[in-house]
C-alpha cells in the first residue's frame, strides 16, 4: 500500500509481526499500529503482534504495480525473524527479482537480525546465478554505538546498495568505519515519534550527516521525532534545509 515513510513509495507485507531486539524497539509503531488494524477486522492483523504471521497470497503484489516504484519490504515485520522460514524468504526474493527485472521496482529490505540474512544468502545463493539484483537494497537498523557491530555483519551481503537506519537515533554514533570502506552506501537518520518518544539531539543528526557527506555517501534526514508530531516531511529541517539524498545506483 502507499506509505508515507518519507523514503519510500509502497510497503509490501507477505509477513505480519516481530518480537523486540533492542533498545530502538521499546517503542516500535508497529505494536501500536496492531490494535488499530485488528479492530479494522485486517487480515495479518487478527493476532497479537509478536505473532509472526506468513501471508503467502501477498507474494505477487508487487508484479501487478506497473509504475516503477520504491518498495520497503516487511514494514510490519522482518523478513529475517527466526520464524519466518528460508524458503518462504527465498519466494520473497524470487518475487523481488522477477518485479525488479520485469517492473523496474526497487526493493528496500531494512532488518535488525543481519546474521540470519548472512546465513540465508550462504544457504540459497546458489539459486541466484546472476548474483544478489543491484534493485534489491538490504540495510540494517543502528540506534546507539552498542549495535553498530550489525553493520559489520551487514557487510557480509553481497547486495550493491547497502544501507543503515540509525532511527530512532538514541545517542550521537560514529559509522566513519563502515563510510569509508565502502560497507554502506546511503544513510538514513531520525528520532523516534509517538508515545514514550525519546528526544533526538540535533548534533546527533549534524554529526551522521557531516559523517556521511565527508565519505561521499547519501544522507537522508527522515523526520526530527516528538510525541504529537513526528516532523517529518517539509518539518524535517536541519541548518536551513531539507537533506532527502538516495543513493546512486549503477
Amino acid at each position: 500500500m502507499p506509505s508515507a515513510i518519507e523514503w519510500t513509495d509502497e510497503t509490501w507485507n507477505p509477513v505480519t509481526g516481530c518480537t523486540r531486539v533492542s533498545p530502538g524497539c521499546d517503542n516500535c509503531y508497529m505494536f501500536a499500529m496492531y490494535p488499530r488494524l485488528r479492530g479494522m477486522d485486517v487480515k495479518g492483523y487478527n493476532t497479537a503482534p509478536n505473532d509472526v504471521q506468513l501471508l503467502p497470497e501477498r507474494l505477487h503484489l508487487p508484479l501487478s504495480w506497473k509504475k516503477p516504484r520504491r518498495v520497503f519490504v516487511n514494514s510490519m515485520s522482518d523478513l529475517f525473524h527466526s520464524r519466518v522460514p528460508f524458503d518462504f524468504v527465498l519466494e520473497m526474493f524470487k518475487v523481488m527479482e522477477q518485479a525488479a527485472f520485469e517492473r523496474g521496482h526497487v526493493f528496500q529490505v531494512l532488518t535488525k537480525r543481519p546474521g540470519r540474512a548472512v546465513g540465508w544468502w550462504n544457504q540459497y545463493k546458489k539459486s541466484f546465478p546472476d548474483g544478489w539484483h543491484p534493485n534489491i537494497w538490504m540495510g540494517t537498523s543502528v540506534e546507539n554505538q552498542k549495535y553498530a557491530p550489525r553493520l559489520t555483519v551487514l557487510a557480509r551481503l553481497p547486495a550493491p546498495i547497502r544501507f543503515v537506519s540509525a532511527e530512532p537515533l538514541l545517542e550521537q554514533i560514529e559509522l566513519t568505519p563502515w563510510l569509508s570502506d565502502g560497507t554502506l552506501k546511503w544513510v538514513i537518520a531520525g528520532g523516534e515519534s509517538g508515545t514514550g518518544a525519546r528526544p533526538m539531539n540535533l548534533d546527533w543528526v549534524r554529526n551522521l550527516r557531516d559523517q556521511s557527506e565527508g565519505a561521499g555517501v547519501a544522507f537522508f534526514l527522515k523526520q526530527l521525532g516528538g510525541v504529537r508530531n513526528k516532523r517529518g516531511g517539509d518539518a524535517a529541517v536541519i541548518d536551513g534545509r531539507h537533506w532527502r539524498q538516495m543513493p546512486v545506483t549503477e
